[in-house]
């Protein structure tokens, strides 16, 4: 049985280690990897024109799956330079995946189940369709985005075409396409999470490592009821296969980051944060300090996007300051809160969801720490400051980790996978957590410190490969 979603024309380039990679090039001339553009060689890429570096920096993604992985039947990716949607401020990369998937091969792991091409003919041992003509039986269908840094799509902000991951300010291709070949060669569910359907009514292999740990149920066990809810419960869902797992202790670092109230006793416990991007890492015993929301004169009110007012300074010095998202920079509020003398800051956000933002920029000149928190919990401290004087507040705050608890991990030490709400389609279930630390290759969105490795003690990809089957 097979699910068919791409069709194009092709032309062969192939790259070879323990499993061959081939790399298709689906574009028309004179554009993507046709692309006469003359450039001058980067980063250990040779190309002289544009087309030529890019797909040599995809052929190196490729390299590194085909060493690492073992088939014997060729993978093949089916690519193309395309326009794809995005804006000023974020966009897709890339989009990728199997564009069939079988079920019930002789050799198949675990009966009544779906696996994608490239995963069921390593399993079955040749291909499973030999029909080499038609572009849709590719293993994997890849799309990249050839506006990128053009006007209007992350303006400024183009691949990095060079091998050696010295990408600075731009997007490194190489750890983009091997992202977007992992999802093709496993790292995704066919079910729908928006309502829960599995595709012709059978779960996909990846399902059989989804648990939620609310529920105790592993996607392929659960009505799709119980799945549109899973989706989106934040923080709840794991990956519990044994690979995975072993590598968890491997691959994050200790030190899951939290927000502690321990005053007053009504809004007293642990809240999940994101530590910025910026400023000093959040460590243990972490600071410990009141908490003062910053409320100064219109138009900034709770913003901190202006330096604060003698009075509001006096308030917030010596305190963690409680700011709302909008109108500027994080590192602006973050800023501005340091000079008026916090010692470190909260930023609640302005629209409903979880798990709570990151805090994005850079400001080398902030050494206080700041994290970013839900609307919801940013409402409840709120709420409970509404009593507070002119100076104290009464409620005592730790912004620090966890560290019996790795980041990206569950007390028991699972892999979260990402699972934010609402539901993104695209993004959910089929990513590990933002809250991974070190960042994975296989997180929803690129941070740009992501590695070239896949492999433990870096990263986590592998091992989820080789629970699916690899």
């Amino acid at each position: 049985m097979a699910l068919l979603l791409a069709a194009s024309t092709v032309l062969p380039h192939a790259a070879f280690g323990a499993a061959t990679i081939v790399i298709q090039n689906g574009d028309a001339a004179g554009v993507g990897f046709n692309d006469p553009t003359p450039v001058a060689p980067v980063g250990g890429n040779t190309g002289t024109t544009l087309g030529q570096q890019r797909l040599i920096a995809i052929e190196a993604a490729a390299n590194k799956w085909g060493t690492t992985l073992t088939s014997v039947p060729t993978i093949t990716v089916f690519a193309t330079w395309e326009a794809l949607t995005c804006d000023e401020n974020s966009g897709f990369l890339a989009r990728a995946g199997a564009p069939t998937a079988w079920r019930d091969f002789t050799g198949a792991g675990v009966a009544g189940t779906l696996y994608g091409a490239a995963l069921a003919n390593k399993q079955f041992g040749a291909d499973i369709d030999p029909n080499t003509t038609d572009p849709d039986t590719a293993e994997i269908r890849a799309r990249f985005n050839v506006d990128l840094g053009n006007a209007g799509c992350v303006t400024g902000v183009f691949f990095y075409l060079g091998l050696d991951n010295n990408h600075g300010a731009n997007v490194d291709l190489v750890a983009v396409a091997e992202h977007e070949l992992a999802h093709g060669l496993g790292f995704q569910t066919f079910t729908d999470g928006a309502d829960g359907s599995e595709l012709f009514d059978h779960p996909t292999i990846f399902d059989d490592f989804i648990l939620d740990t609310t529920t105790g149920k592993h996607w392929n066990m659960m009505t799709d009821a119980e799945r549109v809810i899973s989706a989106v419960n934040t923080s709840k869902v794991v990956w519990d296969g044994a690979n995975v797992t072993a590598a968890v202790s491997q691959v994050l670092a200790l030190g899951k980051p939290r927000l502690t109230i321990s005053a007053p006793t009504s809004v007293a416990g642990n809240y999940e944060v994101s530590a910025a991007a910026f400023g000093p890492a959040l460590n243990s015993p972490g600071v410990t300090a009141e908490v003062m929301p910053v409320v100064d004169t219109a138009p900034d009110l709770s913003l901190a996007c202006d330096p604060l007012s003698a009075l509001n300074a006096a308030a917030v010095n010596g305190k963690i300051g409680l700011i709302d998202r909008g109108t500027c920079n994080f590192t602006v509020k973050v800023k501005n809160a340091q000079d008026a003398g916090a010692v470190g800051v909260i930023i609640a956000d302005n629209a409903a969801g979880s798990p709570p933002f990151q805090p994005a920029g850079a400001d080398p000149t902030i050494t206080i720490p700041a994290v970013g928190i839900t609307q919801a919990d940013g409402a409840t401290l709120k709420a409970a400051l509404a009593t507070r004087s002119r100076l104290h507040s009464g409620m005592l705050a730790n912004l620090g980790v966890d560290l019996a608890i790795r980041a990206g991990a569950d007390a028991s030490g699972r892999a979260l996978l990402y699972t934010p709400n609402p539901f993104q389609g695209g993004s959910s279930i089929s990513h590990w957590d933002i809250s991974a630390s070190p960042d994975q290759l296989m997180e929803p969105a690129n941070n740009g410190d992501e590695s070239h490795e896949v492999t433990p003690p870096t990263d986590m990809t592998f091992p989820l490969l080789k629970d699916l089957g690899w």
